[in-house]
């Protein structure tokens, strides 16, 4: 999908102009995985015209299989970012109605020839929120990974703009036993499983991380997810954050450190937290490695302007490793 934005800081109202970008959750995650040196296909469906082709051809730059993208429809989705500073909040607008990979059909996609071979399969609530067809299209998506043996991950990705939380529930729930990994942030299972962690509230940075255990817990409990992983955010303003996360797995939480974060831009953030925890289970990291794999190439994303995380697994593991000096590399 196209990512329009104004220049810097400037509101809506002050854009005279937009800069054009590429980009979409599973996009993302996708550019991530294949910086890091993971095969990563991404699956969508794109209208015949030269923007398209744009967005498609950015993909291939960064190594992104784009094999099973399907080609056809009126129209690729938009969305528009003002990007928010100290207690101004960044906006995003939408413009995804109609769009090709909103109208698509499951006959659009060869969902067995997709999953021939592969290891993981990659989704977000964003995608079934599209439309009132979406949601079957993700079914059997989903149907095709558990046949194929896939690990199945899925990062909820509320949006309160797309859909409403009784729609987000009653799609999600139907999901919820063929994922292996759930994905969320502090809200989202409040927003989408109605499970809400205890004595916690984001808009006024309050964190409980004993709340987020029993919520893993929880939905460990009730729908057999073998993995739920949290991303912790307490925001301070809209330009800092402290950012960490939790892994929930074999019946025990893993916190990495907490990192403070001047944000660049944030967007994507949650995206890259996702592309590394399954970088790092893909490659058996154990839980404590794999948590603090993740919450590091989520905080590298974040100091850099788009949605991609354009680091590298060594990048990524030096933070990790515990040099987040930022001094020059020479």
């Amino acid at each position: 999908m196209l990512r329009l934005n104004p220049h810097g800081y400037l509101r809506f109202l002050q854009a005279n102009e937009f800069e054009v970008n590429y980009t979409g959750a599973e996009a993302n995650v996708c550019v991530s995985l294949a910086l890091m040196g993971i095969n990563a296909a991404l699956v969508t469906k794109v209208p015949e015209n030269d923007i398209a082709r744009a967005g498609i051809a950015e993909m291939r730059k960064f190594g992104v299989d784009v094999s099973h993208v399907a080609w056809g429809g009126p129209r690729i989705g938009v969305f528009y970012a003002e990007k928010g500073a100290s207690q101004r909040p960044s906006k995003i607008v939408y413009d995804r109605a109609g769009s090709s990979f909103a109208t698509c059909s499951p006959d659009d996609f060869d969902w067995d020839a997709i999953m021939e071979g592969a290891s993981n399969f990659h989704m977000t609530g964003i995608t079934p929120a599209l439309s009132k067809t979406m949601p079957e299209v993700c079914l059997k998506a989903l149907e095709a990974a558990k046949a194929h043996g896939l690990t199945v991950s899925c990062d909820l990705n509320y949006r309160k703009n797309l859909w409403t939380t009784q729609e987000a529930k009653e799609c999600m729930t139907r999901f919820m036993p063929y994922i292996d990994l759930l994905i969320a942030n502090e809200e989202d299972a409040d927003k989408v499983l109605g499970i809400k962690a205890k004595n916690s509230d984001v808009t006024k940075g309050q964190l409980d991380t004993e709340g987020y255990v029993d919520v893993a817990r929880q939905i460990c409990e009730t729908y057999g997810t073998k993995q739920v992983a949290i991303t912790l955010r307490k925001s301070i303003s809209a330009s800092d954050n402290d950012w960490s996360a939790m892994l929930y797995t074999g019946g025990k939480p893993y916190f990495p450190r907490t990192y403070h974060v001047h944000l660049v831009d944030r967007v994507g953030g949650g995206d890259s937290f996702g592309a590394g925890l399954i970088y790092a289970l893909l490659n058996d990291y154990a839980p404590q490695d794999a948590i603090e794999y993740a919450a590091a190439a989520s905080c590298l994303k974040q100091t850099m302007e788009l949605d991609f995380n354009l680091s590298s697994a060594d990048e990524v593991k030096q933070l990790a490793g515990g040099d987040g000096s930022g001094r020059v590399q020479r």
